[in-house]
């Protein structure tokens, strides 16, 4: 089977939620030895984001969500090693978690698994991170990047908080702020003086990386 074929087996078992097929794709593109980045955005992104669309239309369930999610994070784990091999540079930190008052974590784990993919070292805060543990975090791992997610839209007064608090702690001028979630937009990011946002987790990736280039 070509690698081209492999992909796209790979992308519609993962929306199939089949497990096992799923798998079976995974372990025979590794062996042909796929690029790994190639499997993740060309395979398990665009299928996690298909099942995403499909959860918004009611066509699949949370539970679906769920099972989808850990067959990508079982993937991950398995490609890790592969991932951490590909360079012994220094990286970029970026710091990423839901904030305070929402325990969503799909789309956060998404772009934090495709920003360790593409060269970032991630500290992932998991949900319901108050504004003093994103402070704390940025300062102690001396990170370029903090992002910030929400799903509720009664939480993000919260990323507002956050950046509030950078600049209280005079942090804000070494970090950018990149917001991302299904109630933010480019003008909810100028209304709280963060720097950038991502529509979902390829665009938030390309938006990292060019908030490095421009610090």
């Amino acid at each position: 089977m070509g690698q081209n074929q492999l992909i796209k087996g790979l992308k519609e078992k993962l929306i199939e939620l089949n497990h096992k097929e799923f798998f079976k794709f995974l372990e025979e593109a590794l062996e042909k030895g796929v690029m790994v980045q190639k499997i993740i955005f060309e395979a398990l992104t665009p299928g996690m984001q298909r099942i995403g669309e499909l959860f918004e239309r009611g066509e699949y369930f949370l539970t679906d969500m769920l099972i989808a999610s850990e067959m990508f994070k079982e993937a991950m784990e398995k490609m890790k090693p592969l991932i951490e091999k590909r360079s012994n540079v220094v990286r970029n930190t970026v710091v990423i978690g839901t904030v305070r008052g929402d325990i969503h974590d799909i789309g956060k784990n998404l772009v934090a698994t495709m920003l360790e993919a593409s060269g970032f070292n991630v500290i992932n805060l998991g949900v319901d991170v108050p504004k003093e543990e994103f402070v704390e975090a940025v300062k102690k791992n001396k990170a370029k990047i903090l992002a910030l997610s929400a799903l509720l839209s009664v939480t993000v007064k919260e990323m507002g908080e956050v950046i509030s608090e950078l600049i209280k702690t005079g942090l804000r001028n070494k970090v950018k702020v990149i917001i991302g979630g299904l109630p933010t937009s480019e003008t909810l990011a100028k209304e709280i003086g963060a720097d950038s946002y991502g529509k979902d987790a390829i665009e938030a990736v390309k938006k990292c990386k060019k908030l490095i280039e421009e610090s």
